[in-house]
């Protein structure tokens, strides 16, 4: 009675009502984030099934390499991680051969399409059967003569455009392969960038930074697609700051080396056009990370077939 009489019967009563709402949403939230943390470990398990799946193929491949090695299948005679003094020699020599007109042949193998059809039949009278590791060595500059003595793939750190051309000696260009001139090399990864401007192999001036960005998270569920919502905005961000950095490199070449998938996310959606970028492996903080990075750019592998 004293209840009604102060109206607090149906103050209790809407109480209640809110206590029941509340009681509906939250058992609706607990149901909606369970959704979202099964769907977030099925796309776990599901990548990791994926990532058992890709090591198996890699190591049947491997035994299916070593099978046709047995059975007497080409294989290469020889490769080489070559760069500085050592590959400049190996450039000279090449560059040093001298044969009868047109039977020397210089091309550019895409690694995409492979041997050019229009030199195909050439170079399997010169090569036989082990035309397909050149096909395997692609992306590269192949410098083949017509006796067969000579046969090199080139893997050029500055990929050129380059036309097949039989001549009296190997068409190279030195400054496929050893850094020449001025030019600028930047890094980039999700949270670091570096950017050297170099004097042939001299670094005359660097830029340098890292950004807060998060790493790697495993919990499930609403966190989860939060956690993943913030970092792909600090990595955008820290994308921003890159482009500003190159914006500000004035120079005629630029190379852009890094991840893979962060380099080509930059340079596809930057105003500038680099002239070579590469996947490279470089750790640690930004001034030693470019200098691992630059070493490992320019860093020609050499495959005699």
């Amino acid at each position: 009675m004293l209840d009604e009489l102060l109206g607090r019967a149906s103050l209790k009563e809407r109480i209640d009502e809110l206590e029941e709402e509340n009681e509906r949403l939250r058992e609706r939230y607990e149901a909606e984030s369970e959704r979202r943390s099964d769907a977030v470990t099925a796309r776990q398990d599901a990548e990791e099934k994926q990532n058992r799946l890709e090591d198996r193929i890699a190591q049947l491949e491997g035994e299916l390499e070593r099978l046709d090695d047995d059975e007497g299948g080409p294989s290469v005679r020889r490769r080489a991680e070559l760069r500085g003094g050592r590959l400049a020699e190996v450039l000279d020599r090449l560059q040093s051969i001298r044969t009868e007109p047109e039977g020397a042949l210089t091309a550019g193998i895409d690694d995409e399409t492979g041997v050019p059809d229009t030199v195909r039949d050439d170079l399997a009278d010169a090569l036989g059967d082990r035309l397909a590791l050149l096909d395997d060595a692609a992306p590269c500059v192949c410098c083949v003569d017509d006796a067969g003595l000579v046969s090199v793939a080139l893997e050029s750190p500055v990929q050129p455009d380059l036309e097949p051309a039989w001549n009296d000696r190997f068409g190279l260009e030195r400054e496929w392969f050893l850094p020449n001139g001025r030019y600028a090399l930047a890094l980039v990864r999700a949270d670091l960038f570096a950017l050297g401007t170099y004097e042939d192999d001299e670094r005359v001036s660097y830029r340098g930074f890292e950004s807060d960005v998060k790493g790697n998270h495993s919990k499930g569920g609403f966190s989860q697609a939060r956690f993943e919502r913030i970092r792909d905005d600090q990595i955008d961000d820290h994308l921003d700051r890159c482009r500003e950095a190159i914006a500000d490199y004035d120079g005629d070449r630029l190379y852009v080396v890094g991840q893979r998938g962060v380099v080509e996310t930059l340079a596809e959606e930057s105003a500038f056009e680099p002239d070579a970028t590469a996947a490279v492996d470089a750790t640690g903080n930004p001034k030693p990370a470019l200098e691992d990075a630059h070493r490992s750019f320019w860093t020609t592998t050499l495959t005699v077939i």
